[in-house]
């Protein structure tokens, strides 16, 4: 149980009781000192004397007459009032804020990227005082839409009612829904967010974002607002506004925050209606570095030889979401060079690369990869990536693009390294083929970082030493888990590296091809000639300091 559930009870504000009854019933896991005050069974006046007598946030009824918003004029209005912040003082060492809820970890963590090198000091007001300070100084004295608007439920109530079109359209563009969508975004954004989700439900529409990895709630919206926030959507990606019945992909190219963003958008018919996602694509702040990513010393110094072969296909393997797009781009940018001619064929084309020639997949113009693929070979290149193998002629044009002379980069969704060589021969390709054109297979992941100011060192149970083998000579290793403070969001983590399993295809390996040996066999071949195991380059870096042992499980299974 939270601290500070702990401290309502002792304090008399709620009953163990109370917390059980309350927190059993929330659907949308909404923190319960939140849930509390909201719902009425904790006054707003005794949630905040709490934090105040047991936590030691200066509490504040006024601001200074003299306040200057200036400092702060880059922080979206609408991210502030909906989180009921309010910036109060920029210093060289430290940023003061005024906040309701000193514990949500995605003001905290926003505030931790735009001033990461600062403290943050905190102090905590009501809510309606804070929200009168931010319509103040930064809605110029306007915390409500203009009285010729609609508000955002009326408008929510006439997309329910009406199927027109036209109507429809008139909806999406009334000023309370653009400023809904474009408030979503900037929030997005501003916590560094890879995706958005917009869920459809019977009793809601949730919004929720992809921080590190991991899924957190936004917020949740009134179910009626569903089809104008999704034709809004769709006018800004493009998109067909009358189909609801298809899938349908699009892109939106926009600034925010002083930063280009492409946005990639799919919709996807639900039995509640279309779930939209965006994935996010900061162009601005993207970083291609080898040396970035979190390669072990050995598996950097193959993987690096790997990339400047003159031929063959190297292959990245992992889930959707592994990072497996970086990797690749950042080996494309280690060599490129005037002297090589490079052509991707991606679906979609992620981020621009200057120097690189860059293809879209488009299926409804006869363009796939294996189409596509056949073209580009006509081009001369001397590196070719192919975004995924997905099937048999797409893998049998890459193999005789690599036995031709092209070094030719690709990805496959794939558990392991070895795993990959069994997945290319199940969809068809014959084992010769590919001991001739394989040169390595690298499969990765995305482990959580631990944040560095608040990791607490620690000795785990004995139980979990002796499975999974954590010693350090004779004695167990210490390692570190998360805390979570200001800096971090309260979450413990802050940003992702990677872990690896490089798999490099030397003579030995392509005679188990050849013999069809197991996956099993192929994995032992390649650990007796030094392959480091993703589980394996997980405990180093846990070792290191760099994640948690959960990290560690979490994706690379229990």
């Amino acid at each position: 149980m939270h601290s500070l559930v702990d401290m309502m009870i002792q304090k008399n504000f709620i009953t163990r009781r109370d917390y059980e009854r309350v927190a059993g019933a929330s659907q949308y896991g909404e923190p319960f000192h939140r849930l509390a005050v909201r719902s009425g069974l904790v006054s707003e006046d005794d949630y905040l004397t709490l934090l105040q007598d047991s936590f030691g946030y200066e509490f504040l009824e006024s601001i200074p007459d003299d306040y200057n918003p200036a400092p702060f004029k880059h922080i979206s209005a609408d991210f502030l009032d909906e989180h009921v912040a309010f910036p109060l003082e920029l210093s060289e060492t430290r940023v003061r804020v005024i906040l309701n809820d000193p514990f949500d970890h995605l003001v905290l963590d926003t505030l931790k990227k735009l001033y990461p090198d600062l403290d943050i000091s905190i102090s905590v007001s009501r809510k309606d005082k804070i929200r009168q300070w931010v319509a103040q100084y930064f809605f110029q004295g306007e915390a409500v839409p203009d009285e010729d608007e609609k508000p955002a439920e009326e408008i929510a109530e006439s997309a329910y009612a009406f199927e027109d079109l036209e109507h429809l359209r008139d909806l999406a563009s009334e000023a309370p829904v653009i400023k809904k969508v474009n408030q979503v975004l900037t929030s997005a954004v501003e916590e560094a967010a890879s995706d958005i989700h917009i869920e459809p439900f019977d009793d809601r529409l949730l919004i929720r974002f992809r921080r590190d990895g991991l899924l957190q709630e936004h917020q949740t919206l009134p179910p009626n607002l569903q089809q104008a926030v999704n034709t809004r959507l769709k006018i800004m990606a493009r998109l067909d506004i009358a189909e609801r019945r298809v899938p349908q992909d699009g892109r939106i190219k926009t600034k925010i925050a002083g930063k280009n963003i492409d946005i990639r958008v799919s919709c996807l018919p639900t039995v509640y209606g279309e779930s939209v996602v965006m994935r996010i694509l900061d162009r601005t702040s993207a970083s291609f570095s080898l040396e970035k990513l979190g390669f072990p010393q050995r598996e950097y110094q193959i993987f690096n030889n790997l990339i400047h072969s003159p031929y063959g296909i190297l292959l990245v393997t992992g889930p959707t979401g592994s990072g497996k797009t970086t990797t690749l781009y950042s080996a494309l940018n280690r060599i490129n060079s005037i002297d090589k001619k490079i052509i991707t064929i991606e679906d979609p084309v992620e981020y621009e690369l200057d120097g690189i020639n860059q293809i879209h997949v488009n299926p409804k113009a006869g363009l796939n990869f294996a189409t596509g693929l056949r073209s580009i070979v006509r081009q001369d290149p001397d590196v070719i990536l192919i975004g995924e193998i997905r099937d048999k002629e797409t893998a049998d044009i890459a193999i005789q693009s690599a036995l031709t002379g092209h070094l030719v980069f690709s990805t496959l969704h794939t558990n392991d390294a070895a795993g990959a060589i069994s997945r290319l021969i199940e969809i068809g390709v014959e084992d010769y083929l590919l001991a001739s054109s394989l040169i390595g297979i690298m499969a990765q992941r995305l482990v959580r970082v631990l944040c560095p100011y608040c990791k607490k060192k620690y000795i785990p149970d004995q139980a979990v030493i002796n499975k999974y083998n954590l010693l350090f000579g004779d004695r167990p290793v210490e390692v570190y888990q998360p805390a979570g403070c200001a800096r971090c969001g309260f979450t413990g983590y802050s940003g992702r590296i990677a872990i690896f399993e490089l798999l490099s295809i030397n003579d030995e390996v392509r005679e188990m091809i050849l013999q069809s040996k197991s996956v099993v066999a192929i994995r032992k071949m390649g650990v007796s000639q030094g392959m480091t195991l993703l589980r394996d380059d997980g405990w180093s870096k846990v070792v290191e300091g760099t994640t948690s042992i959960e990290e560690v499980l979490r994706v690379t299974g229990q």
